[in-house]
């Protein structure tokens, strides 16, 4: 064999070589198993975020999330309280399908699993910093208590800006949580922000934040527009500043690391800003909430802007599919939602499925101060342009009973503002928006009430669009076995709230008691 020969198979060979080895690490990083940083600010308003076109409030490193990964249109909670919406996006499940927690302040029943759980059961290393599922009794796993959200991580602490900002240091939290973590091992990491939950420091969004009130663009038509709402606007904008910063240096941190582009993260909030007729309640800037994705190892075209109609419970399905790993049919219930997967690795704007055009909302406690602690049972469809919601209980008080205070509304200057509208005959219609009783039936179109203040319920010419809404809604509720659909409904008002200062509040507070608000956290 001649020279030349010998030359060329030797460069063959080579080639083969390096192919092979190519294919090697290829194939180990497919079968590296994708980390999670999964990040949930405390009642922030999609509305607020840049990469929704917000201007005043500023928000980089979401809307950097939004344009290296996918930025979701339509993503909503079931439910628009702290507890039962962090229970259906860690379970997959619908409130009314979780028994006791589907009410705020709940005791967590044992029966059902968290995807943090599961995938610490499967080899991830879990943890979590600021607030993790809450408030209420996660209650116990052999003996100890259940890390419904991971463990704790939250011994690092920092000085905040203001008063109303937590002292955690979030981003060095995560770091201590990376440090301990083995070289090859996957990740899953909650960070909760206690941001932008109340109470905020009067003033800070414009001594602190450097905002002006002309800043903002536009006063919900719900409220009065003075400068008594628009500063606290001002005050809840810097905050979900702050979380946006932090968010940032994590993001950064994971870049320095070589973490970032095999970690998928996912940007969110548990419900509506804290303001009346949002958080809490069961309307369009309530539940309708920010939601991003960034994974640069498996989103082959970012920076896609998705119509799809998603819910809290399609997250913990699609944590498991892009991990994969199976649910244990002992440690999860079955899982409601859908894994967003086809969605994610598509390269399609818009509709990626057309038939992903609604979910399903509903509401029961979600605060005490009504007679025997009941709550406000509600259950709704968003559906393309429209959003149609029952209210079981109309003769009860969907902001908490007068007499207590309203409690279904956390307190601030803007419910003190709307309360203060009440005697007012130009702005009354503020205070029935925000406090009154409601009829049984609401429907709202987003096209042309982009606010939900116009309920064309009891028009004739939507009688159509509201009886194919009520259909399918109770179609599907029966399909999922919601109590509420059997005559059981009570039940979800005989669970007792986990918290021993609010049980009973209304009877105790009615006898001359001084108590403390419940706690809504």
């Amino acid at each position: 064999m001649g020279e030349l020969s010998l030359k060329r198979i030797g460069f063959f060979l080579l080639l083969l070589g390096l192919a092979s080895g190519q294919a090697q690490t290829a194939a180990g990083a497919a079968a590296k198993k994708p980390n999670i940083l999964f990040c949930i600010a405390d009642d922030a308003s999609l509305v607020h975020m840049g990469a929704y076109g917000s201007t005043w409030v500023k928000t980089p490193a979401f809307d950097r999330v939004a344009k290296e990964g996918v930025l979701f249109l339509n993503a909503y909670t079931p439910n628009a309280k702290c507890s039962p919406s962090r229970a259906c996006l860690l379970t997959g499940r619908n409130p009314w399908q979780l028994e006791e927690a589907a009410n705020h302040w709940s005791n967590f029943p044992a029966k059902f699993g968290t995807f943090m759980e599961e995938l610490g059961r499967n080899g991830y290393k879990t943890g979590f910093t600021g607030k993790g599922w809450g408030p209420g009794n996660p209650g116990q796993l052999n003996g100890k208590r259940r890390d419904l959200s991971g463990p704790a991580y939250n011994a690092l602490k920092t000085k905040p800006p203001t008063g109303g900002i937590s002292n955690l240091d979030y981003a060095a939290n995560l770091e201590k949580f990376l440090d301990e973590k083995k070289a090859e091992q996957p990740f899953v990491f909650w960070f909760g922000a206690h941001e932008p939950h109340r109470q905020y420091q009067s003033g800070s969004g414009v001594a602190k934040g450097k905002k002006r009130l002309a800043d903002i663009d536009k006063v919900p038509p719900y409220w009065p527009d003075n400068a008594t709402v628009r500063n606290d606007m001002l005050d809840y904008a810097f905050e979900v500043e702050y979380f946006d910063a932090q968010l940032a240096k994590m993001l950064q941190m994971l870049e320095k690391r070589g973490e970032l582009e095999n970690t998928i993260i996912v940007v969110t909030s548990d419900n509506g800003m804290s303001f009346p007729r949002v958080k809490g309640h069961v309307y369009e800037a309530a539940n309708h909430l920010p939601l991003a994705i960034m994974w640069k190892n498996g989103i082959k075209r970012p920076g896609r802007k998705i119509q799809d109609f998603v819910s809290f419970i399609d997250l913990a399905p699609t944590f498991m599919d892009l991990t994969q790993v199976t649910p244990g049919k002992s440690t999860m219930q079955p899982i409601q939602g859908r894994s967003l997967k086809p969605v994610l690795l598509s390269d399609k704007d818009g509709w990626v499925n057309k038939n992903n055009n609604y979910v399903l909302l509903g509401r029961e406690r979600t605060d005490v101060g009504r007679p025997n602690d009941w709550g406000y049972p509600v259950r709704g469809i968003v559906k393309e342009n429209f959003i149609y919601t029952i209210n079981y209980e109309p003769d009860r008080w969907p902001a908490g009973n007068p007499e207590t205070g309203f409690m279904d509304v956390d307190n601030s200057p803007t419910k003190t503002a709307a309360l203060q509208t009440k005697d007012n005959p130009a702005q009354q219609y503020i205070w029935d928006l925000n406090f009154a009783k409601k009829p049984m039936e609401e429907l709202y179109q987003f096209d042309k009430d982009p606010f939900s203040v116009k309920n064309i319920a009891p028009e004739a010419s939507f009688a159509q669009v509201k009886k194919d809404l009520k259909a399918q809604l109770e179609k599907e509720l029966k399909a999922q076995q919601d109590p509420r659909m059997f005559g059981k409904g009570d039940l979800f008002d005989q669970y007792k709230s986990a918290n021993d200062k609010a049980r009973g509040y209304y009877e105790r507070f009615m006898k001359g008691e001084e108590l403390p608000r419940s706690g809504g956290h």
